[in-house]
């Protein structure tokens, strides 16, 4: 039968695929192989010539045998190999007759095929291998068409294209075959195209991944990495994409983003670098962003643009705020004068240069015949000086009769960055006569059972001659309307006619031309009573007949040594003997004086224990919280309440449980010594509980705790009246312990107690002579022995262990330092032995900041290097009260002291002669900001820097407080540098 083929081809879609092989490409016949062998069989497959759409010719194989019962006839594909892929799929295009318009067609008529596939490592198939027979071929799929075709048109049968598409695997050899089976049909295999997915290169996610063949069956889901476009980073991680098995890519895992400075561009396939004038802070998604105003970017691809000159951005500005510059001044000062204090007034500036944080500076200069001066800490601004948000001030406390100018600068975030001095706006003012200031301090210098004798310092501010005092006092269970008066024409005054046990409140006013100033702040005092007074003649009676009677057989003794070293010549002046004659003549056994029983002298120490410290009852003691760890355990605060007498605040230290016999006796060695002592600056003892567990050493309960940490925590809060009044209060403890012949061994600042009132008090006896070596505690070096304080400690207690009230002085010296400090370590943080050998050089501390020439004198004094010529305590004292009742004193701040008293210097600070200039040294102290400003101020040589004081530094234009530290100091350093080279030369 013959049969009229037209063939149309339809176009192949693009796909993800990659082709196998394509018999529509085949330019000569193709050559397959059937079964049975044409020419055997005239119906068995037959390749013809065909024509595409394009008139393009293809070959294609036919088949057409309907008429004969069991046919099978096959034909075979050449080798095909696979490239790699694990599935492969098959696009069969055929056209199949319908057996009902075939005309006497037989029932055995078939309308489809049967797809084969057979793998092997080569081209090895022959005509009769493998076999032609279901295995060992391994069938994919019995075939069959969507359309058939039946009928004809003018030009001949119009034939209907089918398309099919199989696919199998997994495969693994490196080829395979495919054969078509039919078994009596009419149709024609128009085209075969074999061919495997992939998926294809794809950007996704700021990521490449590249071409990966699909899995090896339709479900399998093959897992690919990514790697970041450029200029891209990972977000997270892994980045992943799964290939499925239809060349799709799915299940995206991770991402990149553009690196900061870089945007996305191309849907996200191309990180671009920000252009010239626009920049990226972080990565992100996000586009890059135009430079704020007054700012710029110096290349592409920025991550923030720069502030243009004179324009500047704080470190807590976000990169996106637009630069700003310094205010201009304030506009429109006014002041109104009243007496010794105004009120400033002004109006913002006219230009806060673009920021919103303007606050204002005023800064006070005392203007005499020598030109002016900065203002002194007694001025009082009120709300404060600097950083103020308002636009005014008042300021108090000013001398009488006083020209004054103050500037009113306006600062804002940024003016510390700019090299130029704050904008300002000055007024001139004069005050007027007025009253004194307040007396700042009262003492207690004695009192019976119905008189006290007070004594106090002159006002900061006398505002003019002191005409006299008042003294107002009342009963503390009393009001002022119940107070009585007494007048004073010095700062002393004693007050009779007072009860028994009484306790009194005192104010004290001084009084000009002017009118009285206003009074102190109230202070009690109360009178001796009389089991107290009857008690005092009993002690002290004994005592004067036995140093009256002392006094005599000294007297013998002295004329006898007298002679006997007389007729000796001499020989041994300074011997052991005439050197304690002098320490024993020199007052310490003066009537009525106690002196210091040491309780290990006892045989029995807990003897100590019951001689000088009185025992409590446990029921008396109230523990409420713990406050601290000592050398032998807690640290606690709580209620004493003895009988017969009001209940009181205390310290209690308790012995921790599990101690050694020798803990407790050095535990309570401190209470034998303390228990000895009684002086309003000396740490009172209560008593001790000796019988009960926990045992205990119950003292005076100090608010503000150890003085070290409360001038820490109070840095720059107090005036140097007022630091005076504490260090007199130290030296008068250490004067009545030297007078006692005690020795303390460990005088500083961390072993001063402070309470409410600011009175301080020696606390710690006893407890540095027997701390055990222990290396770990960088305050003490291990000595012979024991361990000493280094950087409180005179020379020759370090090197001799000679301990003396000298070697006290010696530390007093060095607490000193540190109340005037604030706190400050001594030494800073050199090394011990760095410390010693420093001192052995004759070198001594410099004067802390702000620090009163004559209270650095006093501290030199006190480590004379020859324990000899320091002051005794009783001097000190007398010292400090000449300094509180005349301030002007503590005014004087004069250039440092050269020979033996040159300072320490500061090994924080650099030695100028090691720089070439002055731009140098700045840059070595980290002040190179204000190089222009030392240049403009023409401070261009170490000889003129030298010279700089803190209003030097102010008109250079310094702002910052701790900046104008640091360069003070370093100047202070480079003075004593100085004048030691120039004591070197002489």
């Amino acid at each position: 039968m013959d049969i009229l083929w037209i063939l149309w081809i339809l176009p192949t879609a693009v796909a993800l695929e990659e082709t196998l092989m394509d018999s529509t490409t085949a330019t000569a016949e193709l050559g397959w192989t059937v079964f049975p062998v044409s020419g055997t069989s005239e119906n068995s497959w037959e390749e013809v010539s065909g024509y595409d759409e394009n008139m393009n010719t293809i070959r294609t194989y036919q088949v057409c045998n309907v008429f004969d019962a069991n046919q099978n006839n096959w034909v075979r594909t050449k080798y095909i190999h696979r490239r790699g892929a694990q599935r492969i799929h098959v696009e069969m295009k055929f056209s199949v007759r319908d057996c009902s318009s075939i005309p006497r067609v037989p029932g055995s008529c078939k309308e489809t095929f049967n797809l084969y596939y057979y793998e092997s490592d080569g081209d090895t198939a022959t005509k009769v291998h493998p076999p032609w027979m279901e295995n060992p071929w391994i069938k994919v799929d019995t075939i069959a068409a969507d359309e058939s075709f039946s009928q004809v048109d003018l030009g001949g049968r119009v034939m209907k294209i089918n398309t099919e598409v199989r696919s199998f695997g997994p495969v693994s050899r490196n080829g395979f075959y495919l054969a078509f089976q039919d078994y009596g049909g009419c149709m024609s295999l128009i085209a075969v195209r074999v061919f495997y997915r992939k998926c294809p290169r794809v950007i996704r996610n700021g990521a490449i991944f590249q071409e990966t063949l699909s899995g090896a069956e339709s479900t399998s889901l093959v897992a690919a990495r990514g790697v970041c476009i450029p200029n891209a980073e990972e977000v997270d991680v892994p980045i992943k994409l799964y290939c499925n098995g239809d060349g799709e890519w799915m299940v995206p895992i991770g991402r990149c983003m553009c690196k900061a400075g870089h945007e996305p561009v191309d849907n996200g396939t191309v990180c671009r670098a920000c252009q010239s004038g626009f920049f990226k802070p972080a990565q992100g998604d996000e586009p890059c962003l135009p430079c704020p105003i007054n700012s710029r970017t110096t290349n592409d691809g920025a991550t923030n643009c720069v502030c243009r000159n004179n324009y500047y951005r704080t470190d807590s500005d976000p990169i996106q705020m637009p630069c700003t510059t310094v205010p201009s001044a304030p506009l429109n000062v006014i002041s109104n004068v009243n007496e010794t204090s105004l009120r400033l007034e002004w109006s913002p500036p006219r230009e806060s240069g673009g920021r919103g944080d303007v606050v204002y500076n005023v800064i006070c200069k005392s203007c005499g015949g020598r030109g002016c001066t900065r203002c002194g800490d007694n001025v009082q601004f009120t709300p404060r000086q600097l950083g103020l948000t308002d636009t005014w001030v008042y300021i108090s406390d000013l001398l009488a009769h006083t020209q004054y100018t103050f500037e009113v600068q306006a600062v804002n975030g940024v003016s510390d960055q700019s090299p130029h001095s704050p904008q300002y706006v000055s007024v001139n003012i004069t005050t007027n006569q007025a009253a004194p200031s307040t007396v700042s301090i009262m003492h207690q210098v004695s009192r019976t059972v119905d008189s006290i004798t007070l004594s106090w310092s002159q006002p900061d501010q006398p505002n003019g001659v002191i005409l006299d005092y008042e003294l107002q006092y009342y009963e503390k269970d009393q009001t002022e309307h119940n107070s009585s008066i007494v007048r004073s024409q010095t700062n002393t005054a004693i007050i009779r006619g007072l009860k028994p046990g009484g306790i009194y409140v005192f104010q004290v006013r001084a009084r000009t031309v002017a009118g009285f100033g206003r009074y102190s702040g109230k202070m009690y005092f109360q009178t001796m009573t009389e089991e107290e007074y009857n008690t005092s003649i009993q002690e002290k009676l004994p005592l004067i007949i036995g140093s009256a009677a002392a006094g005599l057989v000294f007297l013998i003794a002295l004329v006898v040594i007298i002679i006997v070293c007389n007729r000796r010549g001499f020989e041994r002046a300074d011997s052991e003997y005439t050197d304690k004659l002098q320490h024993y003549t020199s007052g310490h056994m003066s009537p009525g004086m106690k002196i210091y029983i040491d309780p290990f002298t006892y045989e029995d120490p807990n003897e100590a224990v019951r001689e000088f410290a009185k025992e409590i009852d446990i029921s008396c003691v109230k523990i409420e919280q713990v406050i601290g760890a000592g050398e032998f355990g807690e640290v606690c605060s709580g209620n004493l309440k003895l009988p017969g007498k009001r209940e009181m605040f205390v310290a209690i230290k308790t012995l921790k449980s599990g101690y050694t016999e020798k803990q407790r006796r050095d535990f309570l060695s401190e209470a034998s010594i303390m228990g000895q002592f009684d002086h309003p600056n000396v740490i009172h003892l209560e008593g001790v509980v000796t019988k009960s567990s926990p045992v205990m050493i119950i003292t005076e309960f100090m608010e503000n705790g150890s003085l070290d940490s409360f001038l820490r925590q109070n840095d720059g809060q107090f005036t140097v009246i007022q630091l005076v009044g504490m260090l007199r209060g130290i030296a008068s403890g250490m004067k009545y312990l030297a007078d006692m012949n005690y020795v303390h061994r460990d005088l500083a600042a961390r072993n001063i107690l402070v309470n409410s009132n600011l009175v301080c008090k020696v606390s710690d006896f006893g407890l540095s002579r027997f701390l055990e070596d222990d290396t770990s505690d960088p305050t003490y070096t291990s000595a012979l022995g024991g361990k000493i304080p280094i950087r409180w400690t005179a020379p020759e207690a370090i090197q001799y262990r000679k301990f003396t009230s000298a070697s006290d002085v010696w530390s007093y010296g060095i607490v000193m330092w540190e109340v005037m400090s604030y706190g400050e370590r001594p030494y800073w943080d050199m090394t011990n032995q760095d410390v010693i050998n420093a001192i052995e050089q004759d070198y001594r501390l410099p004067p802390p900041m702000d620090c009163p020439s004559a209270l650095h004198q006093l501290m030199l004094d006190c480590w004379q290097k020859d324990r000899n010529n320091r002051p005794k305590f009783s001097q000190i004292v007398n010292n400090l009260d000449k300094m509180i009742r005349n301030p002007n004193m503590l005014k004087a701040m004069t250039p440092l002291s050269s020979g033996v008293h040159l300072p320490l210097l500061d090994r924080s600070m650099p030695d100028f002669s090691s720089f070439r200039n002055v731009d140098d040294w700045l840059d070595a102290i980290k002040m190179g900001q204000y190089k222009d400003n030392f240049a403009n101020a023409d401070f261009t040589s170490f000889d003129l820097v030298s010279q700089m004081t803190m209003e030097d530094i102010l008109r250079v234009g310094v702002t910052l407080a701790g900046h104008q530290k640091k360069i003070l100091n370093s100047v202070q350093m480079m003075r004593a540098q100085m004048n030691q080279i120039q004591s070197v030369e002489v």
